[in-house]
């Protein structure tokens, strides 16, 4: 066998998953020698949820109807998403892309795609280990009630994890360097950890304040994150939240298509 004849029958045994199982061992790999990163991925949505408990003890949460460990606990989820995912993955996109590792991966049978969602594997089982984490640690040793919708409360995780990765995506092409991503991803941090209902629920707002802060991009996995874990909102807010949440996703992956750089500006 000749080694183009070779070549083509190795080329032949990869599948998608061999490659994506590749790519997100070797982005884990990175992850781990990462400090920084390793302390936001694992560490810092703890402290977060932490100070998140600490900040609601102050606040009025009669007219949501949620005590303050179901406020803090289903916020704590969008926390885990917005920190694990969003936060690392602007910098391992871009400081993939600076170092030419998009560039010279695009030159092999991955596809782009393919890339793009084995360089967020890491961050994403993290995630969503770490929301496992928080229902188990609520239902059984805080005395939350258990999920009153586990399938929706699934389906909004999940749907919250394809969002933030997209939006991570989408805020890398607007960041030069690892160093500028932490000032790049403050303006998600802060619009979502203020208006999207992490924090205090939006049922607290004045209404217009309200109705404004649903359309952002967290607020609708939120919103299905609570409903699924403590019930409360109707079937209509439901989808809704659902809608505003897909149709974040679907823009941020058709930016991606679009605009997203796979080399270093020079």
């Amino acid at each position: 066998m000749n080694r183009a004849a070779e070549r083509k029958s190795r080329t032949a045994r990869t599948t998608v998953t061999g490659r994506l199982g590749a790519l997100g061992r070797a982005e884990l790999t990175l992850l781990v020698r990462n400090r920084y990163a390793l302390f936001t991925a694992l560490l810092m949505p703890a402290l977060m949820v932490a100070f998140m408990r600490t900040a609601l003890d102050g606040v009025g949460l009669g007219g949501s109807g949620l005590s303050v460990l179901e406020a803090t606990l289903t916020g704590g989820i969008g926390m885990v998403l917005l920190l694990v995912v969003h936060l690392n993955l602007v910098s391992a996109y871009v400081a993939r892309r600076e170092e030419l590792v998009l560039k010279r991966l695009r030159t092999g049978e991955v596809t782009d795609p393919e890339i793009l969602v084995g360089t967020a594997l890491p961050a994403v089982v993290a995630a969503l280990v770490q929301c496992v984490l928080l229902v188990v640690a609520g239902v059984g040793f805080l005395d939350v009630t258990a999920p009153r919708s586990p399938l929706l409360l699934l389906g909004g995780t999940l749907l919250g994890t394809v969002l933030m990765a997209a939006l991570a995506g989408v805020t890398a092409i607007v960041t030069r360097t690892v160093e500028s991503a932490q000032l790049t991803t403050l303006p998600m941090f802060m619009i979502s950890a203020v208006g999207s209902g992490l924090f205090v629920p939006l049922d607290v707002f004045p209404g217009g304040l309200a109705s404004v802060c649903e359309l952002l991009p967290l607020s609708g996995v939120v919103t299905l994150v609570r409903a699924g874990w403590v019930g409360g909102p109707d079937g209509r807010e439901v989808l809704t939240a659902a809608l505003t949440a897909a149709v974040w996703t679907l823009l941020s992956v058709y930016v991606l298509r679009r605009w997203f750089r796979w080399e270093p500006r020079r």
